[in-house]
């Protein structure tokens, strides 16, 4: 399984890259391993605005339906329509290709209540 330094990471298996006011979300190797081969993915809506903790998207696999949830606060503003097409792009490369959209952050301090990536490694060797 891959954690990614450099990321920040929720309870829920998201990932958030922070370049400056932008967010990148997806969802961790461990959630697309639990999830198994994604064969849809319905993304937010662009200009749309959430609270972190809110569902932003559902990726759908061959095992189940899952919420992604906003791991920051902030308005969408861009979206990777790749997946409409190309769902997979979550299981072959879920850091890289497979995010799932871009989030301008709306409050400071973004990375409170998320883990790093040695926190997120303990926690998941927790479960």
């Amino acid at each position: 399984m891959v954690v990614q330094k450099g990321l920040y990471y929720t309870k829920d298996h998201e990932w958030v890259r922070l370049e400056g006011k932008i967010a990148t979300i997806g969802i961790t190797d461990h959630a697309q391993r639990m999830l198994g081969e994604v064969t849809f993915v319905e993304l937010p809506a662009v200009g749309a605005s959430f609270e972190k903790g809110q569902s932003i998207s559902v990726v759908e696999s061959s095992k189940a339906a899952s919420d992604v949830y906003a791991p920051v606060d902030g308005k969408v503003i861009e979206v990777n329509e790749q997946l409409l097409s190309r769902p997979e792009l979550i299981n072959q490369s879920c850091y890289q290709d497979g995010w799932i959209c871009k989030m301008e952050l709306s409050k400071p301090n973004p990375t409170s209540g998320l883990m790093d990536a040695d926190a997120y490694t303990r926690f998941l060797k927790s479960q």
